[in-house]
């Protein structure tokens, strides 16, 4: 999510000058969108907010080199691409309590709560496609925030009297998940919003700087960062001049 068009057109030259590969800004449901890829061919989209209604959006990293007015404020619409509509209609509907909103061609907008680009999901309708497999390019799983761990036994038990198979309650330190496959091929993760990721060992200025790993870990540290592709993530001691195009 993006504050307006203006922000879509400030990317669209981002994009240009760095060689992201990238479509030309469209309309999507009565908002602007810019389709974009990274190297594993992932497919991305930045959504305006200009005339959305709805979840409130977040603030902006404000130390990096992107002017704060064009900053990414949050995460957006969810995308499905599928085959089957009646059963991921059943899925959202019946499953995730969330409305139909509406229709473009191919693509079904489905929204819950208060709405807006912050609480939709998107079907993209494919006939005859094939399911895609795990790997560079693709994603692992979608997950939906739910308040405590006493909302998430709500869902555990919604889930399982609605007769689909699921992890149960899964703890992962930072918060409390619940998996299952309510879709053929798609992950659907329900994760607590605490305890979070601030511990005694990282402190928030530094929050993403250095691989946060839980207590059961810890003691494997040198192991782990051995195995895992090191990236430069240290903001807290540079300035970045911001980036007008």
């Amino acid at each position: 999510r993006v504050p307006n068009d203006a922000a879509l057109e400030y990317w669209l030259k981002r994009f240009a000058k760095y060689n992201v590969t990238h479509e030309e800004i469209k309309e999507m449901f009565g908002k602007k969108v810019l389709f974009f890829k990274d190297f594993d061919e992932q497919k991305y989209a930045l959504f305006s907010d200009e005339n959305n209604t709805g979840v409130k959006s977040g603030i902006p990293w404000k130390k990096g080199p992107v002017p704060d007015e064009f900053a990414i404020t949050g995460l957006g619409p969810i995308f499905f691409r599928i085959n089957n509509l009646e059963l991921m209609d059943k899925v959202l509907v019946d499953g995730l309590f969330m409305r139909k909103s509406d229709v473009e061609g191919n693509h079904h907008l489905y929204e819950m709560g208060e709405g807006g680009n912050g609480a939709s999901v998107i079907l993209e309708v494919v006939e005859g496609g094939h399911r895609g497999m795990q790997g560079y390019g693709a994603v692992h799983h979608v997950a939906f925030r739910v308040r405590d761990e006493e909302v998430l036994s709500d869902w555990i038990k919604h889930i399982g009297m609605l007769g689909i198979p699921h992890s149960g309650h899964v703890d992962r330190f930072y918060f409390k998940s619940l998996y299952t496959r309510m879709y053929p091929g798609i992950l659907f993760e329900f994760a607590t919003d605490g305890p979070g990721f601030i511990d005694d060992e990282e402190d928030y200025e530094i929050l993403g700087e250095t691989l946060a790993l839980p207590p059961k870990f810890r003691h494997q540290r040198e192991y782990i960062e051995k195995l895992v592709r090191p990236i430069d993530t240290v903001r807290s001691n540079k300035v970045f001049e911001k980036e007008y195009l």
